[in-house]
C-alpha cells in the first residue's frame, strides 16, 4: 500500500527513527501506526541485543534544580561515541529525561526508566533510540539531593555535573555555584571527616602505616605519623576542609561561614565520565 509523507513524518516525530526506516515500518505494518511503532521498537531491541557487550563510555551528564530550589537531580545517559554524545537530539533526550525525573518521586535509575515520556516508558524510549542511532545506550546513574537550597553545576562539554545541598535557603546563587564547582574540580570523598565511610578511613590509615614502615620509621612512631597522614587526607579529600579553589588562603568551610555563620553543606553528588 502507498504510505503518505504525513504518516512517515508522524512516525518519525514519535520515534526519532530515520525517514526510510519509518517508511519501511509503515509499509510492513500495512499503514497501521501502532504496529509500525512496535516494528521500530523491535528493531531497537534487536540492535540492543547485538551490542549488549559493547562499551558505552561516552555520553551526557546533566544536573538541574527544581523551581523552588529545594530539590536537584543528576542523570547520566551513556552511548558508545563522542559523536553521538555531542548530537543535539541526544542531549535533548537526556534533558527531557532529567526534566521528567526531577518532577517525579523517582530516586534511582531503575525508577526513572519506568516513568512515561510522552506515553512511552523511558526504558522503551532508550531501546527505540538504540535502533535509531545504532549504538548501545544506557542510563546507569540517577540521583537526587534535597535541601533548603540546592545548586547544580554542569561542566562545559556535558561530561561532568554536580549537585550541592545547603542547610539554609535564600543564599546568593554564586555561593552555591562556587561550592558546586569545587566539588567538580576537587572530587571530595565526603562533606566532612565525620561523614567519610569507616572502610575508607581504615584503608587510608593502613596505607599510611605501610608507607611509614617502608620509610624505615621506628615502630613506636608509626601510629603517630600515620594519624598525621590521615589528617592530611581529610584536609585534601573532604569538601569542607579542602582549600577553597577560588581563594587558597581559606577552606570551603570558612568561605561558607564568611557568607553566613551557620551555613554548611548537607550533601553533594558528583558524576564524571572521565573518573
Amino acid at each position: 500500500m502507498a504510505v503518505s509523507a504525513a504518516d512517515v513524518s508522524k512516525l518519525r516525530k514519535a520515534t526519532g527513527a530515520g525517514m526510510m526506516d519509518c517508511k519501511k515500518a509503515l509499509t510492513e505494518a500495512d499503514g497501521d501506526f501502532d504496529k509500525a511503532v512496535d516494528i521500530i521498537r523491535k528493531k531497537g531491541q534487536a540492535i540492543a541485543n547485538k551490542r549488549a557487550d559493547r562499551e558505552a563510555t561516552e555520553g551526557v551528564v546533566l544536573s538541574k534544580v527544581s523551581a523552588d530550589g529545594k530539590k536537584g537531580a543528576l542523570v547520566v545517559l551513556n552511548c558508545e561515541t563522542d559523536f553521538v554524545a555531542k548530537n543535539e537530539s541526544f542531549v535533548a533526550l537526556t534533558q527531557s529525561i532529567l526534566d521528567l525525573a526531577l518532577a517525579s518521586e523517582a530516586s534511582n535509575a531503575d525508577e526513572v526508566k519506568d516513568l512515561q515520556l510522552n506515553g512511552v516508558a523511558i526504558k522503551d524510549v532508550i531501546t527505540e533510540q538504540i535502533g535509531v542511532i545504532g549504538e548501545k545506550i544506557d542510563m546507569p546513574y540517577f540521583d537526587v539531593v534535597k535541601a533548603e537550597q540546592v545548586v547544580a553545576y554542569i561542566h562545559p562539554g556535558n561530561k561532568l555535573a554536580t549537585l550541592v545541598g545547603l542547610n539554609k535557603g535564600g543564599q546568593d546563587e554564586q555561593i552555591g555555584r562556587d561550592v558546586a564547582m569545587q566539588v567538580a574540580a576537587m572530587n571530595p570523598v565526603s562533606v566532612d571527616r565525620d561523614s567519610v565511610p569507616q572502610e575508607v578511613v581504615d584503608k587510608e590509615l593502613e596505607i599510611a602505616k605501610d608507607l611509614t614502615r617502608q620509610e624505615g620509621k621506628p615502630e613506636e612512631m608509626v601510629e603517630k605519623i600515620a594519624m598525621g597522614r590521615l589528617s592530611k587526607f581529610f584536609k585534601e579529600s573532604t569538601l569542607l576542609d579542602q582549600v577553597f579553589v577560588k581563594d587558597g588562603k581559606i577552606s570551603v568551610r570558612e568561605y561558607l561561614q564568611q557568607a553566613d555563620k551557620g551555613l554548611t553543606v548537607t550533601e553533594f553528588k558528583r558524576f564524571s565520565l572521565n573518573n
